[in-house]
């Protein structure tokens, strides 16, 4: 087994919507023919602006198929104290094949992923971690996020 490592290109738009539109169904259940088409309407939008600005994909490859990826969005926001350069990175569609597991990929997607983020001088990295990956990121230096604050949210649409 050889296994590759790349970053996404604009010319992988194609595959990052495939590859989002994967995991939401594998985290979420099967979406709808209209979330399907608005998601991946948004996708496309979103990746041909932010590609190689404000995002970031890993691809793990065996024989040119995607093994396994990570995902970088990138936003900037008024600094402060705990990300001093205003630059926050989120992580997400954390993603391997099952028959390509505990083999060490996503640990090499996910570090290339964080050197990416120190290029872009970014302050602070954040997940939302499922139980069968908390004990990846934690190997990876990703603490439990406690905090004064609640966070919260409100769905406007």
């Amino acid at each position: 087994m050889s296994i590759t490592y790349r970053e996404a290109t604009i010319a992988d738009i194609e595959m990052l919507v495939k590859l989002r539109l994967e995991y939401l169904t594998a985290d979420r259940g099967t979406l709808s023919e209209k979330e399907i088409i608005e998601i991946s309407n948004q996708l496309y939008s979103y990746f041909q602006e932010s590609i190689e600005v404000s995002f970031v994909a890993i691809f793990a490859e065996e024989n040119s198929s995607v093994v396994s990826t990570a995902y970088l969005a990138i936003s900037t926001k008024p600094a402060n104290p705990s990300f001093i350069t205003g630059k926050n990175g989120t992580i997400l569609n954390v993603y391997t094949k099952p028959e390509f597991r505990n083999q060490g990929i996503a640990t090499h997607v996910l570090t290339l992923l964080i050197e990416k983020a120190k290029n872009y001088n970014i302050s602070k990295l954040e997940l939302s971690a499922t139980e069968m990956g908390k004990p990846l990121y934690q190997k990876l230096g990703f603490i439990d996020k406690h905090s004064k604050y609640t966070d919260m949210q409100l769905q406007i649409l």
